[in-house]
């Protein structure tokens, strides 16, 4: 009786040893990884950027967005307006636009780098956008920073980031108060260059005749003439006095 129940014992050890193993070396399935970063992914899930959506996907610029973070490691930086910032804005501003002047204005609410929070603080202004160059009458754009406050200024608006709606390490996306109006579009055009010095004009001498060679040589054809024409002339009235004599 004792052997069997040892047997037993033994076939039951045996039995979990060889069909449970397998169960316990099994590895726990690792977590799907994430995908790449996608820009309407992001703002359709925070909500309230109905009016950004729509232009980013106009303008294809939601795509250039995407496709820039899949191919490029310097990251990218978004200010995301709200439909409230887009509501203060003129009535007929974005439609008086040109398709070219509304890529411009999605563009310049992107930066080509990833910029954390901390980096605003220590940013160079003024700051390059995807628009374009940053002079004075082009695509500047400043940052500036209050306690943890980030102050915008285009030179046309002045916005305020208001919350951190994504942040990665590759790509940072702020919510902003007011659309980023750049100068390039809706501010005052640059003055026009002053026009050229005229040149001196020659001083006019003090009588016409003396400046013009013409004058001068006629009058003097004109004089030579009368010298030899006086004479001719008294020759041929003695001329004819002497034959009415005869």
């Amino acid at each position: 009786m004792v052997n069997r129940l040892a047997l037993f014992s033994l076939f039951v050890v045996f039995f979990f040893l060889f069909h449970g193993s397998p169960a316990l070396a099994q590895p726990a399935a690792a977590p799907a990884p994430s995908g790449p970063d996608n820009i309407t992914k992001i703002l359709e899930k925070a909500g309230q950027y109905t009016v950004l959506l729509k232009l980013m996907k106009s303008t294809a610029v939601g795509d250039q967005i995407n496709t820039q973070l899949n191919n490029s490691n310097n990251g990218l930086t978004v200010f995301a307006p709200t439909d409230n910032a887009f509501s203060g804005l003129q009535p007929g501003t974005l439609n008086s636009l040109s398709n070219e002047q509304q890529v411009e204005l999605i563009q310049f609410h992107v930066i080509p780098t990833f910029l954390s929070t901390g980096q605003f603080q220590t940013v160079s202004n003024p700051l390059r956008t995807q628009a374009g160059g940053s002079g004075s009458y082009e695509y500047p754009m400043n940052v500036t920073t209050s306690g943890n406050q980030v102050n915008i200024s285009t030179g046309v608006s002045n916005a305020t980031v208001d919350n951190t709606i994504f942040s990665d390490g590759q790509l940072a996306v702020y919510q902003v108060d007011q659309v980023l109006l750049p100068m390039s579009i809706f501010g005052s055009k640059p003055p026009a260059p002053a026009p050229a010095p005229e040149k001196s004009k020659k001083k006019k001498a003090a009588s016409t005749d003396a400046d013009s060679p013409t004058a001068d040589s006629s009058s003097g054809a004109a004089k030579s003439r009368s010298r030899y024409w006086w004479p001719a002339m008294v020759g041929t009235m003695v001329l004819m006095g002497w034959k009415i004599c005869l």
